[in-house]
């Protein structure tokens, strides 16, 4: 019986080291962080342009309505790219065809035809003499400027490394007001682009519709974790 109450004591007295052993283990393994966010902003001038551009036709039969339609459309095309434009930089975004009603709803007296056409990536300088040229063919509707920076990724990247260096930059006073040392980045989250944000100055000037360019702000947001010690 001695013998048997001493093996007990002793087991005892391992699990409780076992388990001092452990919570040492945890606590050793807890690092103090500090998160902040960061963010960064790069302004660059638009150089690039997009349009929409409808044409809308009517005609007694549906026939009429889509032919003439097809043949001012056609006409649209042909006269931006006269004006600058790469085919490949066209795109026909819609067309739809619609009867046309008496007032009292009953018959219906005609159609008309309505078809889209897409211009992207028109440089600004071009912008106001491809819209001139596009109503001049017989265009009826103008959708735009969406202007846009052909160098976005470039330019992303670099308001990315610019949020990284605030970020890093508030952490390292963070830090320091707290007497401690900033240590290596345990995690960093891209928060996502946030869109250009336009400012106006300038314009494409040498054709009836003014095109302004002005200035656009890309933005990156971030939020770093860095150990401390």
């Amino acid at each position: 019986m001695p013998g048997m109450r001493l093996l007990a004591i002793l087991a005892v007295g391992l699990a409780l080291l076992a388990g001092g052993a452990s919570a040492a283990t945890t606590d050793s393994a807890t690092t103090d962080t500090v998160t902040v966010t960061g963010t960064g902003s790069v302004t660059a001038v638009p150089d690039q342009a997009e349009f929409d551009f409808t044409v809308s036709t009517k005609g007694m039969t549906a026939s009429d309505a889509l032919d003439a339609n097809g043949k001012t459309t056609s006409a649209v095309i042909a006269a931006v790219e006269k004006a600058g434009v790469d085919e490949t930089d066209i795109q026909t975004q819609g067309v739809s065809l619609d009867p046309v009603t008496s007032s009292d709803g009953t018959k219906i007296t005609g159609y008309t035809a309505s078809g889209t056409i897409d211009v992207t990536k028109l440089p600004i300088a071009k912008a106001g003499d491809v819209v001139d040229a596009a109503v001049g063919a017989g265009a009826n509707g103008v959708s735009g400027p969406n202007l846009t920076v052909s160098s976005q990724d470039t330019l992303y990247a670099q308001a990315l490394t610019a949020a990284v260096a605030q970020a890093k930059s508030k952490a390292q006073t963070l830090a320091g007001a707290a007497g401690r040392t900033l240590g290596a980045v345990t995690t960093i989250v891209e928060g996502g682009s946030t869109p250009p944000v336009p400012f106006a100055e300038g314009a494409a000037k040498g054709s009836s519709t003014p095109i302004e360019a002005g200035t656009q702000q890309i933005q990156a947001t971030v939020t770093v974790t860095y150990a401390l010690s």
